[in-house]
């Protein structure tokens, strides 16, 4: 058998680029290798592509760029070559791919920079295309075209350096409120706020990852997630519960639980379990998603649901929400990633 050779993308010029690394080791390690074979792909802080070769551990502990062996590499933009180019002392060599997976969390990463280049190479992409991505990183715009299909979503209010009066704007809303960077993930830059003494330093902070911001109302309630994989047939996995005893669900309760549980399946009433899987199944359809995807949702005291957000490359460690998620349905680790790569290929 021939196996077909998968390109895997890591790190990235991103505030999520450690994050990448966990998620990326835990895909690698788990791919298939008398099925395909992988070319790794590591990209920089600063943005260098390298072709990485050798011990895998280096990906997992961030010295691969010191220890592997490392080799300039860029994605031909002409569709006949289907691959990519390593350049070594001024020699090239074209690598054909017959897909890419792209594990990359955050800006130039999910929020469709990488993938409009990976569709431009004519490689096939292995996740939500340049459109769904860049859609769904805005939670703004996210928010309004989910809603135009009477999808309930916070009220909030969209700021930029450009907006006059911040105060007058904000009396739209009622506290307690969140101010959240419009493209960025794994909670960066996100402060909530109680009162109008804290809104100038929780706008300085947002600042830090993007130009504009979203201001919302809080939602009573708890936060459920959904992971959803393929295209026609959707594989809906089992919900989780976020359980906070304090704050919310920032960076560091993401990746350390210090205060908080995740609870797979989420502790709610079984019609309002399907009622939660059928709306986020309408959301991942809204937003043209592709392959997979998070949806992250509130579900209220009432049984209302609100739609939060949608995360395209969710993390994909072995403690993650997402394959956590499947698991429950009976999908493992390999199984996952395996089905993942043959919606491509």
């Amino acid at each position: 058998m021939i196996k077909k050779k998968i390109g895997v993308l890591f790190g990235g010029c991103s505030p999520e680029y450690n994050v990448s690394l966990e998620s990326a080791y835990s895909v690698i390690t788990n791919i298939n290798k008398e099925k395909y074979d992988i070319i790794l792909i590591g990209i920089t802080k600063e943005g260098d592509w390298f072709k990485f070769e050798e011990d895998l551990e280096n990906i997992k502990n961030d010295s691969w760029l010191q220890k592997g062996k490392c080799t300039k590499v860029v994605i031909s933009s002409s569709k006949s070559d289907k691959g990519i180019i390593e350049i070594d002392n001024n020699n090239t060599n074209l690598i054909r791919l017959d897909a890419i997976f792209p594990i990359l969390h955050g800006k130039n990463g999910e929020d469709g920079t990488v993938q409009g280049l990976i569709e431009l190479s004519g490689i096939p992409l292995i996740g939500c295309n340049l459109l769904s991505s860049s859609l769904c990183m805005d939670k703004y715009l996210s928010h309004k075209l989910v809603q135009s299909y009477g999808i309930k979503v916070a009220n909030s209010i969209l700021i930029n350096n450009k907006t006059k009066d911040i105060y007058k704007e904000i009396k739209k809303l009622n506290f307690p409120l969140f101010v959240k960077p419009v493209r960025a993930g794994s909670s960066f830059g996100i402060t909530k706020i109680e009162s109008e003494t804290e809104i100038e330093q929780a706008i300085k902070e947002a600042l830090k990852y993007d130009t504009e911001i979203i201001i919302e109302e809080n939602i009573d309630g708890i936060e459920i997630g959904c992971a959803i994989l393929g295209n026609d047939d959707l594989i809906v996995g089992e919900l989780d519960e976020i359980e906070l005893s304090n704050g919310f669900f920032n960076y560091t309760e993401k990746y350390t639980l210090k205060t908080s549980q995740i609870h797979v399946p989420a502790r709610i009433d079984k019609e309002i379990a399907q009622k939660a899987k059928e709306t986020a199944k309408q959301i991942y359809k809204i937003l043209k998603c592709k392959d997979f995807a998070r949806v992250d949702m509130f579900l209220t005291p009432n049984n209302e649901i609100y739609f939060n957000e949608i995360n395209t490359i969710p993390g994909f460690t072995s403690h993650s929400r997402y394959p956590n998620m499947m698991k429950q349905i009976g999908m493992s680790f390999e199984e996952l990633v395996d089905k993942l790569i043959s919606l491509e290929v």
